[in-house]
């Protein structure tokens, strides 16, 4: 299927509109929530499991992503108990060398493609991005959309162009690398564009949702992620298809991402707790992670020596 057929505008134009007031309310109450301590242990080592743990930058070189990648594989080198993070997150030219140091141990690469993070390139470009990261090994591609596009009306071309990612995250043995479709809510201004563009994402084919590229702010909100889960539960409901949702940028603390985990387990339920489903996109998360579950098993805050700068 090529261009927003009229089934897709009329569900895309037959969307309800956002209640800001109502949205921000429940955002902040389930913000709110305490959880005992038991349920806090669990809860840090989920959010350790969701990470993709992230560099996207000019600087990056091959030794920062090895250490990034074992990171990743033994957050806590002393720790044998610590979950692995789900994912590490690269531009597409560090694909390699991050699949080659993380080699059979579970933890994905993630590799952000179509002229991330503006999305400022003609199409035949940035599906060639997407295709070098694949064939480098990429299991899951973040892309960009065309937020200028988007905020034009232009939703054929936004809706075409994730339908050629999907595409070109295809590999020769008939899989796809998994396509997390990333806004940049802090760009597309209303509530209503964020259930638009998760609405018009998921029916080209996204198996993800992502909020921000972490370049932009704001970034990560819990009133946008409340706005997204709720487009992938009640498009479940409609199409049987289950799409994941990934909120990045701006989440630093556990105290941060357990609002999340709270708000997941409100909104869709224990179907989305985990990180098939659910992703944290971090640089400086999984530090505090650490931290407080070192708190937690000695009764002590550690020392700032004790978790690598990223």
């Amino acid at each position: 299927m090529t261009g927003a057929t009229a089934s897709l505008r009329k569900t895309l134009d037959g969307l309800p509109g956002v209640d800001q007031v109502g949205l921000e309310a429940r955002a902040a109450g389930l913000g709110t929530r305490s959880i005992k301590t038991t349920s806090k242990a669990w809860a840090i080592d989920l959010a350790i499991s969701m990470v993709d743990l992230t560099t996207l930058e000019g600087s990056d070189t091959p030794g920062k992503v090895r250490a990034l990648a074992n990171k990743a594989m033994r957050p806590d080198p002393t720790d044998p108990t610590c979950p692995a993070a789900a994912a590490v997150c690269v531009y597409p030219d560090m694909v390699a060398i991050a699949k080659e140091t993380l080699g059979a141990s579970g933890v994905n690469v993630a590799a952000v493609a179509t002229a991330f993070p503006s999305g400022r390139a003609a199409l035949d470009i940035k599906l060639a991005d997407t295709q070098d990261a694949v064939e480098a090994g990429a299991d899951e591609i973040d892309m960009v959309i065309d937020r200028g596009a988007f905020l034009a009306g232009n939703l054929d071309l936004v809706f075409d162009e994730i339908v050629a990612t999907k595409e070109a995250c295809a590999r020769p043995d008939g899989t796809h690398a998994h396509l997390k479709v990333i806004f940049e809510t802090g760009e597309l201004q209303t509530y209503d564009n964020v259930r638009k563009a998760s609405w018009l994402a998921m029916m080209a084919g996204a198996d993800f949702i992502k909020t921000s590229t972490g370049k932009i702010q704001p970034a990560a909100t819990l009133p946008v992620t409340l706005v997204m889960l709720e487009a992938v539960r009640d498009f479940r409901a409609e199409t049987g298809r289950q799409v994941g949702v990934k909120p990045a940028g701006g989440i630093r603390t556990s105290k941060d991402a357990i609002k999340y985990l709270v708000m997941v387990n409100e909104i869709v339920g224990e179907d989305w707790l985990g990180p098939d489903w659910f992703r944290f996109g971090a640089s400086s998360l999984l530090n505090d992670l650490l931290l407080q579950r070192q708190k937690m098993t000695t009764g002590r805050y550690s020392g700032p020596d004790y978790v690598t700068l990223d």
